[in-house]
């Protein structure tokens, strides 16, 4: 059940993004708890005493609220939920930093911070400045405010983000089992151990059940999703049992007592993997045989003469989805017109657009350094 790392342990990492659950800060599901919590400050403690930067993506502002407005109805209404969250993220915060002697400093995120593209800089830029000053970040969600458009949905994805944002070196996500198996382990008892994963594919998937925790939002799914944005990212992800002191005890030494998922090579660039993994498309324009071809094979930009329809509505500057005339999903990219300039100006040249439109801000309807393939997550 331990591998050991081939190139690092915690100690050399330089930077490292910690993901706590709700199952960890309110096992109960009725308040904070430092039953596991004292383990994880301690290994954070550690980290930042050898140079470490420590970013900690915290779960639990719900469930930490809950004991103070009972509610017995499921599921909660978002009004009930955000009114949780509002009095649990302060005592989550209260808890962190009483355990740690570092300032620690609350950012509240939703989706809309990071898929938008000067937010998600301003994020980034907070973050650093933050480490470079020995404060410990701790970012959740900010679930007081969010709406079900707005949200990342669980903590898991949202420390992958987070873990980009700030170019770490590892992501460690703490859980209540020890990592993935080949099944759910609480329900067969022939579930195998997999203590390390060199390729998220389709059967890693297949091995994922769903959330078995009353409190939570994720599961392995979301821990896997979490894995693959992180590793493709070339950062290294662990699945490690957070209930267990002895998991962390390990990392300190070298070893994982989890799973290891292996950073990939020839991982995307910052800009495309935020366009690929935060940004946000509903909209899809719909391209001829030529732009596919171009866009595809050869690195092309997208112009407006290759788009063939447009559905949806957008503004200059957001992100769309690209497909083939088939319906399929090729490349989400930002658009330089909004979709009713584009839809007057669909299938026309260039040298057109100003005739059509009387002006002409781009050529091109996406630049090539703006969209994303959809064969490179």
């Amino acid at each position: 059940m331990t591998e050991v790392f081939n190139k690092m342990n915690a100690l050399r990492w330089k930077r490292i993004v910690i993901k706590v659950g709700s199952a960890l800060i309110a096992p109960e599901g009725k308040g904070c708890s430092t039953r596991y919590l004292l383990a994880i400050a301690r290994f954070i403690s550690e980290c930042k005493l050898q140079g470490v930067d420590v970013v900690l993506v915290s779960s639990g502002s719900v469930a930490a609220g809950r004991a103070a407005i009972p509610f017995s109805h499921q599921p909660l209404p978002i009004n009930v939920k955000q009114a949780m969250a509002a009095i649990g993220q302060s005592q989550m915060m209260m808890i962190w930093s009483k355990l740690l002697d570092w300032p620690c400093a609350q950012i509240l995120l939703t989706h809309d911070d990071l898929r938008d593209r000067k937010r998600y800089l301003n994020i980034d830029n907070t973050l650093r400045t933050l480490l470079s000053h020995g404060a410990l970040p701790v970012v959740n969600e900010n679930d007081t405010v969010a709406t079900a458009e707005l949200k990342v949905g669980d903590n898991d994805n949202l420390a992958a983000m987070v873990a980009t944002v700030v170019d770490a070196d590892a992501l460690i996500i703490c859980s209540d089992i020890d990592g993935l198996y080949s099944a759910n382990p609480k329900t067969n008892p022939d579930a195998r151990f997999i203590a390390r994963v060199d390729a998220i594919t389709a059967d890693i998937y297949a091995m994922a059940g769903g959330s078995h925790h009353s409190v939570g939002t994720g599961g392995m799914v979301t821990k896997l999703q979490a894995a693959a944005k992180a590793t493709a990212q070339g950062i290294e992800t662990l699945i490690i049992n957070g209930q267990k002191a002895g998991s962390f005890d390990a990392l300190l030494q070298g070893k994982a007592e989890g799973t290891l998922f292996c950073a990939q090579p020839g991982h995307l660039s910052a800009k495309k993997h935020w366009l690929l993994h935060s940004s946000k498309a509903s909209a899809e324009v719909t391209l001829d045989a030529g732009a596919v071809d171009a866009l595809l094979h050869k690195g092309a930009s997208l112009l407006a003469k290759g788009v063939t329809a447009v559905q949806g509505d957008f503004d200059k500057g957001d992100a769309i989805w690209l497909v083939s005339s088939a319906g399929t999903r090729l490349a989400k990219g930002v658009c330089q017109y909004s979709a009713p300039e584009l839809n007057k100006i669909k299938g026309i040249h260039s040298s057109q657009i100003e005739a059509v439109l009387g002006y002409c801000p781009s050529e091109v309807a996406v630049h090539r350094d703006d969209l994303v393939l959809m064969e490179q997550q």
